[in-house]
């Protein structure tokens, strides 16, 4: 190893050498809770954004709902207790319990058409 090379890779950790450098002092001053403190506030710097990505998929985990609009049967997600449109339809929704239900003003009454064979009334 020549001298050049040595003082190419000592280039490369003066930067760190110096930092080490300055944590010791300060530490030695009597200032190392100063030291803990940065230490501290760069680890919540560096959590923090991996907590809040596993917390919204937590969150949305949580909230999501996957079903079948009741009135076309087409299949979409929206967030429970929330008002939504069927992007199919268009008929007005909410969410409750898991389900998508229509959503009607007071007084509206909801009826179910069945279909009857006509081999059914002749009998």
């Amino acid at each position: 190893m020549s001298l050049k090379t040595f003082q190419l890779n000592l280039s490369n950790l003066r930067p760190w050498l110096t930092l080490l450098a300055i944590t010791w002092l300060l530490a030695s001053l009597g200032l190392g809770w100063l030291v803990n403190s940065l230490l501290i506030i760069i680890g919540l710097l560096l959590l923090a954004p991996i907590l809040i990505f596993f917390g919204f998929r937590f969150w949305l985990q949580y909230n999501l709902v996957t079903d079948q609009c009741p009135v076309c049967r087409y299949e979409f997600t929206g967030l429970k207790h929330s008002q939504l449109q069927c992007p199919n339809c268009g008929e007005q929704l909410m969410v409750q319990q898991g389900h998508f239900q229509r959503l009607t003003p007071e007084g509206t009454i909801d009826v179910t058409a069945v279909e009857v064979p006509s081999k059914s009334l002749s009998d």
